[in-house]
């Protein structure tokens, strides 16, 4: 991957480049497409990908992102994209009810952080907001963001568990975020709604996720803790790209999706690697369980091929960010967990 300094804007160019597939899949797909929750982590990336796609394809396609827009210039980027904006909050039926019929909605609204000092909110957003959604949407195509988190831990030295694996969720995050799934397969069992489930851990790219919280902790002399001694990753773009074709794969019940890279990496070689690339000697606490929190996507590989962008691009691309003193989006994923308590 080529390096772009530390513009943030050209680092949302490089995360939004269309492969063929999402072109292919642009020639195809029907209808506009609505990303509700666009302001997150990964939404507004994810939107400027279906545009840049539907361009380059050469269709007529509305792009919408709703949020509540708590920043102001995150919905000035997005318009300048081409991509439409509404300001909505979707735990309010009037709103949600109010948002435009559209064919394709991809669903990533939800809240894992502070889950420990306000359950019912967690609950609230992950199992009720989806409803909503669901009810409103019943028409449409849904693909839903989910979260790894619904499985227990695994085997560290083994693949994780595969879709058939039956769900064992940890803390009240996990479980809201199981709660999220049931919401949607009941309506979509209910309404015949097409529905696609994407279980994904953990999304990387300069500016947040595992890779930037252990490359911070390595630069600034923090201790790395190794307990959840390994990981599963895969690059920002890469999920996006999976997110926009999960969209021919929705079905009555559900179609349960992981997403995830298909290696199992190690905490402890990825600290000693930012630390070769930062020239400092990394500083690790604890060793390493038996068991950790990761996910066969085997099943993913087999349809979409795998991911594009390798762990060591990736570890190269985040230490070369860090480094320079690139952004961050100032939300650690807190991946070292094993109480379940976000």
């Amino acid at each position: 991957m080529p390096g772009d300094g530390l513009d943030s804007a050209r680092l949302e160019r490089e995360l939004s480049v269309p492969a063929e597939e999402d072109l292919a899949l642009m020639r195809r797909l029907e209808g506009g497409i609505l990303i509700l929750g666009v302001a997150g982590k990964m939404g507004p990336t994810l939107a400027l990908l279906a545009r840049r796609a539907a361009d380059l394809a050469g269709v007529p396609r509305r792009i919408v992102g709703v949020a509540r827009f708590s920043s102001p210039e995150i919905r000035h980027r997005l318009e300048s994209w081409g991509i439409d904006t509404i300001r909505a909050d979707l735990l309010h039926r009037d709103e949600v009810e109010a948002l435009p019929s559209m064919r394709n909605v991809i669903f990533m609204a939800g809240q894992k952080f502070g889950t420990s000092g306000a359950p019912s909110a967690t609950w609230a957003a992950n199992a009720y907001m989806p409803a909503l959604v669901a009810e409103r949407f019943a028409r449409s195509r849904i693909v839903a963001f989910s979260s790894g988190n619904v499985y227990p831990f695994s085997d560290a030295t083994g693949r994780g568990p595969s879709e058939t694996d039956p769900p064992a969720p940890v803390g009240e995050y996990a479980q809201s975020v199981l709660g999220r799934e049931r919401l949607l397969e009941h309506f979509s069992r209910a309404n015949g709604t097409p529905v696609a489930i994407m279980r994904l851990n953990y999304a990387v790219e300069p500016r947040y996720g595992v890779l930037r919280d252990i490359a911070d902790r390595v630069l600034a002399g923090r201790a790395v803790d190794l307990r959840m001694g390994h990981v599963n990753v895969i690059w920002q773009r890469d999920a996006n790209s999976v997110a926009l074709r999960l969209l021919e794969r929705c079905s009555s019940p559900p179609f349960v999706l992981n997403v995830t890279g298909p290696r199992r990496l190690s905490v402890r070689a990825l600290a000693e690697s930012f630390g070769k690339a930062f020239g400092v000697e990394p500083v690790l606490a604890g060793t390493e369980t038996p068991t950790a929190l990761l996910s066969d996507a085997s099943l993913c590989r087999s349809l979409f091929g795998p991911p594009r962008v390798h762990p060591d691009a990736m570890v190269e691309r985040v230490a070369e960010w860090v480094l320079q003193g690139g952004a961050s989006l100032g939300k650690p994923t807190h991946f070292e967990e094993r109480e379940g308590e976000f």
